[in-house]
């Protein structure tokens, strides 16, 4: 494992060819990951942090308007709001937390992952920022100053939690991987196939998989094609396409596994730059990377208020991406409009399917 000052100089070598570098690709290049790249920079612009994230998110709300950053290895979700009404409750032997906002921040958080977090004033972009990384050092979610932010009352924060301990560098450990699934040569489809018929509510859907022991993709090419279908991997961009065009809301659900962020909007100014996808709107970003679509899978769960469509993208390793939702209110079905766009999705030829 580097310590701090051998990043510190392999930091300084690649940075003095490429000074625009990003943080995250940085760090790839170094073979470190982004948190401990962070850590091995504490000093004057960045601070370590006492690991108390419930307690720094309750206090959240007297900053006023920030940014929540919350990304995987090929989308990242900017939604601009207050981190207001934060709610956090055991489940089990988790904690998990809540910011419910379709006009803001809206986010899912399962703090069993969050272990660093560093508050980062960046001076050549001209910044502050509060970020928080998981065991592994891996980002989970980034919180930035606006314009319209108290700068005051986060420089309180900030004080406030501060840790006693300002050495550089943080030590880390690989996430435990995740559990196999079954070949499916023993799993009892046809009783899975029931149990999707009866879905109430899309949250079940998780303790369905588990309960079987299958991936959402091995249920997926199970189910029937009623339930769930491949579709071509332009199908993200058409959403957004059509979702713009016919003025559809749409929920997209960007997340890994520490927290989800969801941003509700009606897409408007879609912009294409390299292998990147972009909504750039005032107040909402979204950056899809296209070249890590693997999959794309229509995906359509029962509920009480009627059948609830997805559209679920996936990366090479079976990760998801991003999901997208038609708005929806509770009590109502789904809205004609993105029932519509799902249909102009076009199916995967099966025989590539089968490749």
């Amino acid at each position: 494992m580097m310590n701090a000052q051998d990043i510190l100089q392999k930091m300084e070598e690649i940075k003095a060819k490429n000074p625009k570098t990003y943080a995250r690709n940085l760090a790839a290049e170094i073979g470190v990951s982004e948190g401990q790249l962070l850590a091995a920079q504490i000093g004057e612009n960045i601070t370590r942090l006492r690991p108390e994230m419930v307690e720094i998110l309750e206090n959240l709300e007297p900053l006023g308007k920030l940014m929540a950053l919350t990304r995987n290895e090929y989308c990242v979700n900017e939604r601009k709001g207050i981190y207001k009404d934060g709610k956090f409750f055991k489940n089990g032997k988790m904690t998990m937390g809540l910011f419910v906002d379709q006009d803001g921040i809206d986010l899912r958080l399962i703090m069993m992952h969050w272990k660093h977090v560093f508050a980062v004033e960046d001076p050549i972009k001209g910044n502050s920022s509060l970020q928080f990384f998981n065991k592994a050092g891996e980002a989970l979610h980034k919180i930035y100053l606006t314009d319209a932010s108290d700068k005051e009352e986060y420089h309180a924060l900030v004080k406030r939690f501060t840790s006693e301990d300002q050495t550089p560098g943080i030590s880390v450990e690989d996430m435990a991987p995740a559990p196999e699934n079954k070949d499916g040569s023993d799993v009892n489809w046809e009783k899975l196939r029931t149990e999707w018929e009866k879905l109430k509510d899309v949250h079940d859907f998780h303790s369905m998989l588990r309960k079987f022991k299958v991936g959402r993709e091995q249920a997926f090419r199970r189910v029937g094609s009623d339930f769930a279908f491949e579709v071509d991997n332009v199908s993200s961009r058409m959403v957004l396409e059509l979702a713009k065009e016919k003025e559809c809301p749409l929920m997209a659900f960007v997340g890994n596994k520490g927290c989800i962020g969801i941003s509700t909007a009606i897409p408007n100014n879609l912009v294409e730059h390299g292998s990147w996808f972009n909504i750039l709107d005032p107040d909402y970003n979204l950056h899809l990377n296209e070249d890590g679509i693997a999959r794309s899978w229509v995906t359509r769960k029962p509920t009480k208020d009627g059948i609830v469509t997805s559209l679920e993208v996936v990366d090479g390793e079976g990760n998801i991406i991003i999901t997208f939702y038609g708005q929806r209110l509770e009590g109502q079905n789904e809205r004609t409009a993105w029932r519509e766009i799902i249909d102009a999705l076009p199916k995967k030829n099966m025989a590539d399917a089968a490749e």
